[in-house]
């Protein structure tokens, strides 16, 4: 079932998303704030002749959201040329079963960018390659200077709960570190479809 000017006018403005947010919004602003654009990345996103619409699905509980989000709605602030309109996934299961990471994944967030005749010009799903591998690999390397956090392979939520406080502290402190180059893939991978639309 296709995208269209109905249903994606359904969804949420960035703003009222934020508003209705009940979990990590101060984590979600906090990454806002620390947000600085390439004004060459900007200006990309600027000269495009016509607004572009992007539909977002999203949750609040998801680390992705609240890390890639804020890039898109800053993208789409400083240049005036994104059109945006927010869905949760769980309540919106006909939108992200349209978009599934690797066929089968319910993965977010989701932004696919459309023209203004709801044309699909391309799609970005959770993050990009890249960032998962350099966490994945950083990740085995907090494990590897703490054997007291066991196997990577064990769940989180079977470790005693002082490991586990500790262990979380050392993946955020990872994920904080490897932030901006994370988010500057981000923005590289968010110009890279805007530049399908240029032409």
């Amino acid at each position: 079932m296709a995208v269209t000017q109905e249903r994606f006018s359904q969804g949420l403005t960035y703003d009222e998303y934020k508003v209705n947010m009940t979990r990590n919004k101060d984590r979600f602003e906090a990454n806002e704030g620390r947000l600085t654009l390439d004004p060459a990345d900007v200006s990309v996103v600027k000269g495009l002749p016509r607004p572009l619409n992007v539909l977002v699905i999203a949750e609040d509980w998801c680390g992705d959201v609240i890390d890639n989000m804020p890039i898109l709605g800053q993208l789409a602030k400083e240049s005036g040329k994104l059109n945006l309109r927010v869905f949760p996934r769980d309540q919106n299961l006909d939108l992200i079963d349209q978009y599934l990471n690797q066929g089968q994944f319910r993965s977010i967030p989701v932004f696919v960018f459309f023209d203004d005749q709801f044309t699909e010009i391309g799609r970005f799903i959770e993050r990009p390659a890249s960032v998962t591998e350099r966490r994945a690999r950083k990740r085995r390397e907090v494990y590897a200077q703490h054997p007291e956090f066991g196997s990577p392979d064990t769940p989180v939520d079977q470790l005693p709960e002082d490991v586990r406080v500790r262990l979380t502290q050392a993946i955020t402190t990872m994920r904080d570190e490897l932030k901006p180059t994370d988010n500057n893939e981000v923005v590289q991978e968010l110009v890279a479809i805007v530049k399908k639309a240029r032409g």
